[in-house]
């Protein structure tokens, strides 16, 4: 495994757990429709409130799977499936409102870097 490998895989959970853990209740440039908090996007684009848990726990899980994947490397490609197609539903979801190409930048990096782990 060489040290891009590694730093992505370190990079990725970081970043959810930031976003989803240390963040979810703060506004930042990044939030969709402006909204205030994780929460409240979600509901600006129009999805239901169990939607907003079932990302969570997802997107927590796959975390936990790349950093677990330090020790059982067989975690890491499905850890970083599961956060792509969650990227891209990311990405599609600030699209459909019509948020500007900044808003949607950490989500397309997202995307990129778990298909870049997949595929390494």
């Amino acid at each position: 495994m060489d040290i891009v490998t590694l730093l992505i895989q370190l990079i990725l959970p970081l970043g959810i757990i930031n976003v989803w853990l240390l963040r979810q209740s703060r506004a930042t440039a990044y939030r969709g429709k402006d909204a205030p908090n994780l929460k409240a996007e979600f509901k600006a684009y129009g999805l239901p409130e169990w939607s907003y848990y079932t990302v969570g726990v997802l997107k927590l899980s796959a975390a936990a799977m790349l950093l677990l994947g330090f020790v059982l490397p067989v975690l890491v490609a499905p850890g970083a499936a599961v956060l792509a197609v969650l990227m891209l539903g990311a990405v599609a979801m600030h699209a459909r409102v019509g948020d500007p190409a900044i808003r949607y930048l950490p989500a397309a990096l997202m995307l990129l870097l778990s298909l870049l782990l997949i595929f390494l």
